[in-house]
């Protein structure tokens, strides 16, 4: 009886796992990336050129599957429950480093239930305001003007426990500053009482942001990267203004379930690195002003581990819980 029930222990263990015939033979059919977003936005702007390239590559179709809803958690819970045969992945964004602070109830943990694969793109944000509504030029003249008149700096997310939030919860933490938060239900409406007036401020992606900065619509004060954006050189970085390691980046890649064979985890992360030379790969991701991302797989491995870190360290601080 003890021997039947290690037997059975086992093969549960084993259940849904390729076994090393599978992997040799992978990929013999239709491949599934889940993107827990609908057509049209930036994850799905960045899975499907790359899912095009990967499939011909592999010799198999690539089915981008979108499933929305609870800001990707849905479709991270599926695609932590799938079979780990190489046939199931998910399109991971930076929200799911801390989703599981922000929705108590995520049936998934990003460390604990995926691999991952290869890193996508990484989009940089800045922080802007419209200058009608707020006439600072610096970031230090920001910083001022929000501690002198502490919450009369209305400044805009396109909701509770989103990137740009957490940035705003982070900012305020860093420099000891009280700015009054003003959710959205996404970045467009968001972006669009910016540009009215009705707000003063926002931290948002740059690529929603180029046109308008360079109308003069709106102005950059800091690039919250590593890095000056090539299409707005003259706005200097954090570090540069006087705000040292202030990161809010959004990033994109592929993962896959935990126990898939390392050898299917290779190979696709191989193609996708291929596929990210690729010059219609290349193009969207000028479009998306984004930094095509050609690493490791362990180097994407750290860099997700780090951030898990350190934005799950921001959302616990700003106290937001989603049902």
């Amino acid at each position: 009886m003890i021997e039947l029930g290690r037997r059975a222990a086992v093969g549960g263990a084993l259940a849904g796992v390729a076994t090393a015939a599978e992997a040799a033979e992978w990929p013999s059919k239709t491949s599934t990336w889940i993107v827990g977003f609908p057509a049209g936005g930036p994850t799905d702007a960045f899975a499907r050129p790359v899912a095009a390239q990967v499939a011909e590559a592999l010799g198999q179709t690539v089915v981008v599957d979108n499933r929305a809803g609870a800001s990707g958690t849905i479709a991270a819970t599926q695609a932590a429950r799938a079979p780990a045969d190489g046939y199931t992945m998910l399109v991971g964004f930076t929200g799911f480093a801390f989703a599981p602070i922000i929705y108590p109830k995520a049936g998934f943990d990003l460390l604990r239930d995926f691999a991952p694969i290869s890193a996508f793109a990484r989009v940089q944000s800045a922080l802007v305001v419209n200058p009608e509504r707020l006439d600072v030029k610096t970031l230090q003249e920001f910083i001022a003007v929000a501690k002198a008149k502490p919450e009369s700096i209305d400044t805009a997310s396109p909701g509770l426990g989103t990137v740009p939030h957490l940035a705003i919860v982070n900012f305020q933490a860093r420099t000891g500053v009280l700015l009054h938060h003003v959710p959205y239900r996404g970045g467009a409406p968001a972006l669009q009482d910016l540009l009215a007036g009705n707000v003063a401020a926002s931290f948002a992606s740059i690529a929603t942001l180029i046109p308008q900065i360079k109308a003069g619509k709106l102005r950059a004060l800091a690039i919250a990267g590593r890095r000056r954006e090539p299409l707005l050189p003259d706005v200097p970085t954090m570090d540069e203004a006087g705000l040292k390691d202030f990161r809010a980046i959004s990033w994109f890649g592929l993962f896959a379930p935990k126990r898939t064979p390392a050898a299917i985890l290779d190979r696709l992360h191989g193609a996708v690195q291929k596929a990210l030379t690729a010059d219609e790969v290349k193009r969207v991701w000028a479009e998306q002003a984004a930094k095509v991302e050609l690493e490791s797989r362990a180097d994407f491995t750290r860099f997700v581990g780090q951030e898990v870190m350190r934005w799950s360290g921001i959302a616990r601080a700003a106290g937001v819980q989603m049902e």
